[in-house]
């Protein structure tokens, strides 16, 4: 027995030891690609001396004589921190993720393809103009010059997750900065899906319960239309029930209810406490680590410029320099629009077009997929724009037999010169000069709030497209490809676009909210990312009569819910403070602990607090009960609370009030009914996930902000590395947004948020301020992996100065590029 004993336990120290010394080897190998943020190389292709110095948070302030070794320098930078992430944004673009990955991204490489992202991007190379390609060639070459560092050194292979997925990295060209700007625009489109839904709805109910269930952002506009009667005598769909599984993490298509959102707003000198403008602005994406954003500062010769870039692109996107101010919001322009376009049923290669039948333009494609024989797709284009797959966005729900969904979209353009108003935009020293630049932007369409040294302003960017007055469905939902009032004129004039200057009010912003009202075809769109966090954020404008850095930052951090405050009153007004007294232990009871707790908050999405946790369970099952019964499979599409919807059906607006009566019961259920049995339904699940006493639960345990690693995060053990997940306050209304994930397990996760917050002071500049979501590198082992998380989380910032001198005495490390020699 004492020698099994023995040879046990020898047996287990080896396997401990081999265990010490695997994590020892992934350890040191990984540990190759950290970032030595002191030191000296030569490389090619600069003119002069470039300085990269990085202070305390990671933050790079990049200086040289000319601006294209700055923007080398960044494409160096970006390239340090954030190879891994850009050979993604990269891949995604050129729909090659299956040659990683397998099998599980082959739709999303199939749809990307079809679009041709990456072929739109590369022949949109020849329409920059010569400064631009310049710094396109420029920050390409910075790039390089680091993989070839990597290459050289043994480097770790420039990231950990190259020693887990293929190591080739081909060099970075001009064009893939352009493909990751229309990765951006998928990310923060919606209309398409919106269309097909509304599509969808209208084949099941009343036109006047559609109105109910999609609400147009208020102010006049068509409320519904009737899609059945539009493609009559057409045939059916080809599917009845959803045919779109699970979202990949590695997709880039949003869900209809994330496709983007974020705040800005600005104040005149004549509303600031200390005689300056102030902008804040806190763009919303989805939540990932590392974030997309990355922050840095360039030496310009038109001066320096600080704030948020996204790696892979040249540019500041939000942020500031000495004389302006800029950020940026979704603007919803309904840039996307569904053609159904009509085969000839005498040749399927042809289809429907004002002049009769033509041929489909046609490509192949070969997608190498590891592990698997390589496929090969045929592509189609019509005159209106590509042809997509039945199974994107359930499509094949409402074509007709012997038809093909084709997509007009903005962004579809080999002239897209987004880039070039970017990088025109951060050499202005005025408003008028920022709105001058945009002129060349073309998607994904941002409303853009300025500010100069006196003055504030806000203006739609990006191209509005054209439509003809007699539109059927004035691109509401899908409509005929081939009658000739349906197809796009082109797009507005720029100066179309909705602009205010110097408003005599002094304070200007938006919350993805409805900026303007105008007339069919003149509009911008029918629905908006906001009615909700807009009256909030008005209120706090207008509770001040002049504003200041700190009050920004509080109006950026605000988590009192306009929402809950509005719905409560409906939906629980016969039951507050009502029923018979009820023993401990008893639904009833919950019910009126509940309620009581209820009736007293105001509305603060705490937390810290069981009362947000209640609110948002309660919504969501009072949701879920007004619709299942009418909308069967399609309920799934409506993963979160539509407010406009629960107050038509509550205050009864138009008969909405109907929705309360369960079809398939013989009672007439009321919506008092449909609110208590919802609470009811709420309560139980909580119960069950979080425990019985009330006084425990926390929204903070639901309400848990998901920064996870798109491709490791999954992995057991890894997953504990590098996740970062943060327990925060907010909600889907807020103006500190946390928009939940709406579905599966953990309903309530925060998944969609601001990865960036800056609030720009131009009484005192050096006081500004800026933070984001993770940290700068994306090396899991690098402290600034999370360090600046930790500040997010907790509603603080850190410093945004264009000040060398301060750069220099705050610097923990500086790299040094010096031109080889030839």
């Amino acid at each position: 027995m004492g020698l099994i004993f023995k040879w046990l336990l020898r047996l287990f120290m080896l396997l401990s030891l081999l265990a010490a010394l695997a994590v020892t080897a992934v350890y040191y190998l990984a540990s190759r690609s950290l970032v030595d943020y002191e030191a000296d190389y030569t490389v090619p292709a600069i003119t002069g001396p470039v300085e990269i110095i990085r202070t305390n948070s990671g933050v790079p302030h990049i200086f040289a004589d000319a601006d294209e070794d700055v923007y080398y320098g960044l494409g160096f930078a970006h390239a340090q921190d954030r190879l891994w992430q850009m050979v993604m944004l990269r891949r995604t673009a050129q729909g090659r993720l299956s040659e990683i990955f397998g099998e599980r991204t082959l739709n999303v490489d199939k749809l990307i393809r079809r679009l041709d992202l990456y072929g739109l991007a590369q022949r949109s190379v020849s329409a920059q103009d010569a400064e631009t390609k310049s710094a396109l060639e420029a920050y390409s070459a910075g790039v390089n010059a680091w993989l070839r560092i990597v290459n050289e050194d043994a480097l770790g292979r420039g990231a950990p997750e190259f020693f887990v997925f293929s190591p080739k990295i081909a060099p970075w060209q001009p064009a893939d900065s352009i493909a990751v700007i229309k990765i951006m625009a998928l990310q923060l489109s919606g209309h398409l899906e919106e269309e097909v839904v509304r599509a969808r709805a209208s084949l099941l109910l009343q036109p006047e319960r559609v109105r109910d269930l999609l609400p147009d952002t208020p102010g006049q506009g068509i409320a519904a239309l009737d899609y059945a009667a539009m493609m009559q005598g057409l045939g059916l769909p080809r599917y009845a029930a959803n045919t779109s599984g699970p979202k990949d993490p590695l997709s880039p298509f949003p869900e209809r209810e994330l496709a983007g959102a974020s705040n800005a707003f600005a104040a005149a000198p004549e509303r600031s406490a200390a005689g300056g403008t102030l902008l804040a602005n806190d763009p919303h994406l989805g939540l990932s680590a590392p974030s997309i954003w990355y922050l840095a500062r360039l030496d310009l010769s038109s001066g320096g410029v600080i704030g948020g870039t996204i790696p892979g692109m040249p540019v500041v996107l939000t942020g500031r320099s000495d004389k302006v101010g800029w950020g940026l919001t979704t603007a919803y322009v309904d840039d996307q629009d569904l053609f159904i376009e009509k085969l000839n049923p005498e040749n399927a290669n042809e289809y429907l077009t004002p002049d009769g039948y033509k041929p489909f333009r046609t490509a192949q494609s070969i997608i190498e997929i590891k592990d698997a024989p390589s496929q090969t797709i045929n592509m189609r284009w019509t005159e209106n724009g590509p042809i997509l797959p039945e199974t994107h966005y359930n499509l094949g729900t409402i074509t007709p037999l012997g038809h093909e969904a084709a997509l007009s979209w903005t962004m579809l353009t080999d002239k897209d010169t987004s880039i070039q108003a970017a990088l025109k935009l951060m050499r202005a020293s005025t408003t008028e000069e920022v709105i001058a630049a945009a002129v060349d932007y073309v998607a994904p369409a941002q409303n853009l709030t300025i500010v100069d040294q006196d003055g504030i302003a806000l203006k739609t960017i990006g191209h509005v497209p054209r439509r003809h007055p007699a539109h059927q469905s004035r691109g509401r939902i899908p409509s005929q490809g081939w009658l000739a009032q349906n197809r796009w004129l082109g797009v507005m004039p720029y100066a179309s676009n909705p602009e205010f200057t110097r408003p005599a009010g002094g304070i200007l912003g938006n919350t993805n909210n409805k900026v303007i009202e105008r007339p069919f075809p003149d509009h911008v769109s029918y629905t908006y990312g906001d009615t909700q966090r807009v009256q909030r954020w008005r209120r706090l404008m207008l509770n001040r009569q002049v504003h200041t850095r700190d009050s920004f930052v509080e109006a950026q951090l605000d988590t009192v819910s306009f929402t809950a405050r509005a719905m409560l009153p409906l939906i629980a007004a016969d039951l507050w403070f009502t029923g018979e007294a009820a023993p401990e232990g008893t639904p009833e009871r919950l019910r009126q602990q509940a309620l009581e707790i209820m009736a007293q908050w105001n509305g603060e999405m705490s937390e810290h607090l069981p009362e947000p946790l209640i609110y948002a369970a309660w919504l969501r099952a009072l949701q879920s009960r007004l619709i299942r019964d009418e909308l069967g499979p399609l309920e799934s599409e409506f993963t979160h609370v539509e407010p406009l919807f629960l107050e038509r059906v509550f205050r009864d607006a138009d008969g909405a009030g109907v929705w309360c009566d369960i079809l398939q019961s013989a009672p007439v259920e009321t919506c008092t009914d449909i609110s208590r049995l919802a609470l009811d339904d709420a309560l139980v699940w909580l119960s069950e996930k979080y425990g019985p006493a009330i006084e425990s639960w926390r929204w903070g345990d639901a309400h848990e902000a998901t920064h996870d690693h798109q491709v490791l995060g999954k992995i057991p053990l890894l997953s504990a590395v590098v996740n970062i997940r943060q327990s925060t306050s907010g909600g889907d209304n807020t103006l500190m947004r946390g928009r939940t994930s709406g579905s599966g397990p953990e309903p309530f996760q925060n998944v969609h948020a601001a990865g960036y917050r800056g609030v720009y002071d131009f009484a005192d500049p050096d006081s500004s301020l800026f933070v984001m979501a993770t940290g700068q590198s994306g090396h899991p082992l690098s402290r600034h992996y999370d360090d600046l998380g930790v500040l997010w989380r907790r509603g603080e910032y850190i410093p945004m100065s264009l000040d060398p001198e301060l750069a220099r005495a705050g610097s923990v490390g500086t790299i040094t590029l010096t031109p080889a020699s030839e």
